[in-house]
């Protein structure tokens, strides 16, 4: 992905006034596995949409085939990038937003509704309505039967909805279709998620986006500090 700063006119306009726009150039991505991390507000989720609506998927999430716009708020960063695709087409593909995937599921139920529209949408989810699951049934539906290996998944907090339980069983999903020539662009605060070792992890942090190890992530290590000493930690945040 390489942002194209010669086509932008003020780098003091939202999107591209968070700092790591204003410090990007290009990114190089994982065949596998690409993580984004960082913390709140650091613009991992603005890049990941610009990312998934140059690729043509809706900036609300879903597949290239999903036209619903709940509330237009995503930015105009996706225009100011290009992506380089290598000679393997994806044949298939979703984007993942935790915080509008209600949206994706109510369209689908929608347009099921449709008399002469074909077969239900919702037997490619599962053949259950995702309304009619709970949260986390409804991502991991998604995971289990939407994905269909050889395609491009780009995940904006898929630990969203899950328990620790479940993300272990997604690292296993992930790695079954990673198997099966896919590529995953994922934003996450998950450590475990986080551990897939055949992937790169870029941490935005000080504005500045930069490949970093696992064991060195914020992720990792308050994850960690806090499990071998939970009363120790507990004592100095609640003293």
């Amino acid at each position: 992905m390489h942002l194209l700063r010669e086509k932008i006119h003020s780098f003091d306009e939202y999107p591209f006034s968070l700092p790591v726009i204003r410090n990007l150039d290009k990114l190089t991505f994982h065949p596998a596995v690409t993580f984004i991390i960082g913390e709140n507000g650091t613009g991992k989720s603005t890049l990941l949409e610009a990312i998934a609506a140059a690729w043509g998927f809706n900036p609300e999430g879903g597949t290239k085939n999903f036209r619903f716009s709940t509330r237009k708020s995503h930015s105009n960063l996706n225009e100011y990038i290009r992506l380089s695709k290598s000679f393997r087409r994806a044949q298939d593909g979703f984007f993942l937003r935790a915080e509008s995937f209600y949206n994706v599921a109510s369209n689908i139920d929608e347009l099921d509704e449709e008399p002469d529209f074909g077969p239900p949408i919702k037997n490619s989810y599962g053949g259950l309505s995702l309304h009619n699951q709970s949260h986390g049934e409804s991502f991991f539906s998604l995971f289990m039967h939407r994905f269909g290996g050889n395609g491009l998944y780009i995940l904006d907090e898929p630990e969203a909805a899950l328990s620790p339980t479940r993300q272990l069983a997604t690292l296993r999903r992930i790695h079954e279709l990673a198997e099966n020539n896919s590529q995953f662009i994922i934003a996450t605060h998950s450590p475990i998620i986080l551990a897939y070792p055949n992937s790169k992890i870029y941490e935005i942090s000080d504005g500045k986006i930069q490949h970093v190890e696992y064991m060195k992530t914020d992720n990792y290590l308050v994850t960690k500090g806090f499990i071998n000493k939970p009363e120790t930690i507990l004592k100095e945040l609640l003293s």
